[in-house]
């Protein structure tokens, strides 16, 4: 998404806009995994954290087709092909990050606000799943929306995003303590970042300076030992707004979004080739998107289908 001022100019464009984007990367037509169509949300909205939770593919705050924010949290059950309201979110939030740790589930930052301001947050969240309530955590030392969130050790890592102007900022969330430390900042500040957790290390992965500005095919690799970062095998592309998730010994990535381009690649980091390759591309591109694993399959439910404000409710779902 777009900061309020220029959003204001691309919601005119939203509808009519958007070159939908093949992946430029090697093409694997041996196994290109299969895409499906699951329940859809109960309401269009982008912007979204996601998050797998006890079995449970939970969608969190995000945009609503008006471009303001919303508190909606959904769950989704895949074993019924349901989804169901649960207890909103203490305030409405947009480009939030979430992630379970264990049996906790956590939602950081994001941005209050819609479409006049947005006024980053400094707030953390943990759902109470037996009382179906939230409760207030410890608060980030940097307020910003737009970051990402991986999980090492049982800490969080929260990357990046943007207040007044994008961060590289990197601050761990001890469980235990109810406490965050800074680490060493992120090599490049951004945000619509994604991040994962690989070969126990935490992988920050595309971005953005600003919806105009750069657009980054960064792979930055944390090392929590040395708490140092090392680079990775760049994107095919730059682009922010984009979903990540592991799924074996495997990283993809999906979706994304540039000036007056959506992105509709899916993208498997190929180890044994150190290079990137294109699989099954997405049956709806999409941005501002966040992605889900359970049982062996990769859930992606809402985002936006054009560059700007396009809130959809598919919800699709890709197995390799």
């Amino acid at each position: 998404m777009i900061r309020p001022l220029a959003l204001l100019v691309v919601l005119g464009l939203a509808g009519c806009v958007g070159v939908s984007t093949e992946s430029s990367a090697p093409i694997d037509l041996a196994a290109p995994g299969k895409w499906l169509t699951f329940a859809p949300l109960k309401s269009a909205r982008q912007e979204v954290a996601v998050a797998a939770f006890r079995g449970f593919v939970v969608v969190i705050g995000g945009f609503g087709e008006t471009g303001d924010p919303l508190a909606m949290v959904e769950f989704y059950d895949p074993r019924e092909n349901r989804w169901s309201p649960r207890a909103p979110l203490p305030e409405p939030l947009h480009h939030p990050a979430a992630a379970a740790v264990g049996d906790r589930l956590f939602v950081v930052g994001g941005y209050t606000g819609g479409r006049l301001r947005w006024t980053p947050s400094a707030a953390v969240y943990e759902y109470d799943f037996s009382r179906d309530a939230w409760m207030t955590r410890a608060e980030m030392p940097t307020a910003r929306g737009a970051l990402a969130v991986a999980v090492l050790d049982g800490r969080l890592h929260a990357l990046g995003g943007s207040g007044e102007e994008v961060t590289g900022a990197h601050e761990v969330y001890d469980l235990a303590a109810n406490r965050w430390r800074p680490v060493t900042a992120l090599p490049t500040p951004r945000d619509h970042l994604a991040a994962i957790t690989f070969q126990d290390r935490v992988w920050a992965i595309g971005g953005r300076t600003s919806f105009w500005g750069q657009q980054y095919p960064n792979v930055d690799i944390y090392d929590a030992a040395a708490d140092s970062w090392s680079t990775g095998t760049p994107l095919p592309a730059g682009r922010g707004g984009l979903a990540a998730a592991v799924l074996g010994d495997r990283v993809y990535v999906f979706g994304g979004e540039a000036p007056f381009r959506i992105f509709r690649s899916t993208e498997m980091y190929e180890v044994l080739g150190n290079r990137w390759i294109a699989k099954e591309a997405m049956p709806t591109p999409r941005h501002g998107i966040g992605a889900a694993v359970l049982d062996g399959r990769i859930y992606i439910p809402g985002g936006g289908t054009q560059p700007g404000l396009a809130a959809t409710i598919v919800h699709d779902s890709y197995s390799p």
